[in-house]
């Protein structure tokens, strides 16, 4: 079962949320809060799997909530849910640690199979988050780029190389798996000493680099 917990300042958003997500099998909403604050004081108390945070909210923001969140020891993955969808939003959100960015507009069938990926290990992004994440590489003056990301990647063995090149293609565990012959177990063993190595709070935040270092 999956735990999930809401946040968001807009009671109707949390009661809609709640009457979607009751008829998944799988996933269980365990709690709601109406702002950051008394997100990270439920995330305490319930101990979540996932996290559905909104970003704009009284007391404190979905983005500095989501920012001390994964700065936890084993923190639960966090889906950033919202009717904004500025490329600052987008990149701040990977920043503080968030493991998806996805549009309150998003269908219901989305936002659920969303939730059942991060809890996986694995992100997931909007079309519209991904273009955001490109824009931003793009925009980012190369040299420096790619210096800067190959000097991160140089602490990898050649075996965690293949697994962040995999990552930075976008490949769930499953899929990094089946193209590199290991097991599901071994690929998130290398993963965590990715996020290790690279400093990084979530898988998202290892293709930046890996795409920076202009390896895919």
């Amino acid at each position: 079962m999956i735990r999930v917990l809401l946040v968001d300042d807009d009671p109707l958003v949390r009661s809609a949320l709640t009457l979607m997500l009751g008829g998944q099998s799988d996933i269980e909403v365990v709690g709601e809060a109406p702002d950051g604050a008394a997100g990270l004081a439920q995330v305490t108390e319930h101990e979540p799997d996932v996290v559905l945070m909104d970003i704009r909210m009284p007391v404190m923001d979905g983005l500095e909530a989501t920012r001390l969140l994964c700065s936890r020891p084993s923190p639960p993955a966090v889906v950033v849910l919202t009717t904004f969808d500025a490329d600052d939003h987008v990149l701040r959100a990977v920043e503080a640690g968030a493991d998806g960015f996805l549009l309150k507009d998003t269908p219901p069938g989305d936002i659920v199979e969303a939730i059942r990926t991060v809890a996986a290990g694995d992100a997931m992004l909007s079309p519209s988050a991904t273009r955001s994440l490109v824009s931003r590489l793009r925009s980012t003056a190369p040299s420096d780029r790619t210096s800067t990301a190959a000097e991160r990647l140089s602490v990898l063995t050649e075996r965690e190389l293949e697994v962040a090149v995999c990552v930075g293609r976008g490949l769930s565990n499953s899929e990094v798996a089946s193209e590199l012959y290991l097991s599901i177990p071994t690929v998130k063993s290398h993963v965590s000493r990715l996020l290790t190595k690279l400093d990084a709070t979530n898988r998202v935040q290892v293709a930046m680099v890996v795409h920076d270092a202009g390896l895919v």
